[in-house]
């Protein structure tokens, strides 16, 4: 299968300097479901809509390292949809290189990408330590893609905007929109002389446990459309298969680790699991969050619902205040992380990364995987080259660390987790818009989800959907 559609990102054009056309460049998530980044250019003016880290596929992670197609010091600011690592986690690199405008945001975002930034400086300093250490890394020395140091000069550059307000870039002007994905996402609408193009984001459920739903899109010449399941409907919900799972895995005096993306899905499912446990549906074992990031989430969202956010329905998210009274052991340190890997009795571990790539759950993986009393619950989608997707597709053993380790605990994928719209979601919030556009541009998916997705418009919509090649450059308007 291809995944990228042209050979380097050196190769990428970003069109002439000073040309008065506005255009957009397809920097990134072009025939792939990670790395966000689109140029729009007009004049003088450089706009990045989104600075997001490649993951997965090695041949993706490669292209993080590549030289950024315009000398960053040239980019006049970045609009940042959401806090998600595949849409944020490039910025660093960016300021690193030389990058000195705003990154403008919603609050909810610059409090989450934060949090996400911080992580991923740490885990990367830490992954180059160990390889370094094992001696199993290509390079000499091996070396992170950017280091603590950066983030925090990156976050100096964070510009909090609130839904609605809109923000000006020369002769262009941004608005924010709710997107209902995770706390703070955002569709970036981006006029630029006389044209308008919209960008998705990753837009959510519009029956999203906690988040109130994406708005309309406004009228547009142009839509920059995410297609992570842009060729599949979500299931319907099964209200048993966790209860089953957790069930099942106590009776035989098991673990249940569920990793866990830390912003959202870590929320999500410990609300679930509440209520299963508050209904007598599974058993009052105790319910461990161990992620330091995951938990530094749960306070931003908790403080939101102290502030009575208008994205959240306070009266289902409400439990998530009061944590300690319902037997939830939030793990900070390091030491007690450890001795979850010698649980007492059966009991639930929630723990990042939710592809399983890095983090803690690394470590509690190699423990639990070879023991089959132990059962892992995927609940989000797992992007090709992770551990999380290998074990979806029934690996008999993943590496880590340098190592091979068997799979004998049960492996059970839930879906119900799911927080982006499935293709029939994304097919109706376009019908929304009170003018369709002209041209819908199709990314962020795998090509299989991109095309069928860009299909779909055409036949149901009769609206032009393309699937754009990386390093593509399109005039707007």
């Amino acid at each position: 299968m291809a995944i990228l559609q042209t050979s380097v990102a050196g190769d990428i054009d970003p069109g002439p300097a000073g040309s008065k056309r506005p255009a957009m460049t397809f920097l990134g998530a072009s025939g792939t479901v990670t790395g966000s980044r689109f140029l729009v250019s007009s004049g003088s003016d450089r706009l990045l809509v989104d600075a997001g880290l490649y993951q997965g596929l090695r041949e993706l992670r490669r292209l993080n390292w590549a030289p950024f197609p315009v000398a960053p010091a040239d980019l006049d600011a970045v609009v940042l949809t959401h806090a998600h690592l595949d849409h944020t986690g490039y910025l660093p690199r960016l300021v690193s290189d030389g990058f000195a405008g705003e990154a403008v945001c919603t609050p909810g975002t610059a409090a989450l990408t934060a949090i996400v930034l911080r992580d991923s400086a740490h885990l990367q300093e830490e992954d180059a330590r160990i390889a370094n250490q094992g001696g199993w890394s290509r390079h000499d020395p091996a070396l992170p893609l950017y280091t603590a140091a950066d983030v925090e000069r990156t976050l100096e550059r964070l510009h909090p905007v609130a839904f609605g307000e809109p923000w000006t870039l020369g002769g262009m002007d941004v608005t924010l929109q709710r997107a209902g994905h995770i706390l703070g996402s955002a569709v970036a609408v981006v006029d630029v002389r006389g044209e308008r193009v919209v960008f998705s984001g990753d837009l959510g459920r519009p029956s999203h446990p906690i988040l109130r739903p994406a708005a309309r899109p406004p009228a547009a010449s142009a839509m920059v459309l995410e297609s992570t399941y842009g060729d599949r409907r979500h299931p319907p919900v099964d209200a048993e298969a966790l209860a089953d799972t957790v069930r099942s895995t106590v009776d035989r005096g098991g673990v249940v680790l569920i990793p866990a993306f830390a912003v959202d899905r870590t929320e999500l499912v410990l609300l679930e699991l509440l209520r299963l446990r508050s209904a007598g549906l599974i058993p009052q074992v105790p319910i461990f969050v161990d992620s330091p990031m995951a938990l530094a989430a749960l306070d931003v969202y908790r403080a939101a619902l102290s502030a009575h956010s208008d994205e959240l329905d306070l009266k289902r998210a409400a439990p998530l205040k009061d944590l300690d009274r319902l037997d939830v052991h939030r793990i900070r340190d390091a030491a007690a992380s450890e001795a979850l890997n010698r649980p007492k009795g059966p009991c639930i571990i929630i723990s990042a990364s939710g592809m399983a790539t890095g983090g803690r759950v690394v470590h509690h993986l190699l423990r639990q995987l070879p023991d089959a009393r132990n059962s892992v619950v995927l609940t989000g989608y797992q992007a090709q080259g992770t551990r999380g997707r290998q074990l979806v597709e029934g690996a008999r053993a993943v590496k880590m660390h340098g190592r091979y380790v068997p799979v004998r605990a049960e492996v059970v994928a839930i879906s119900d987790f799911s927080v982006h719209a499935d293709a029939d979601e994304l097919i109706a919030w376009v019908a929304s818009a009170p003018e369709l556009p002209q041209t819908v541009y199709v990314v962020h998916g795998e090509p299989t989800a991109s095309h069928a997705l860009a299909d779909r418009i055409q036949d149901e919509l009769g609206v032009l959907a393309v699937v754009p090649r990386l390093g593509e450059r399109v005039l707007l308007g």
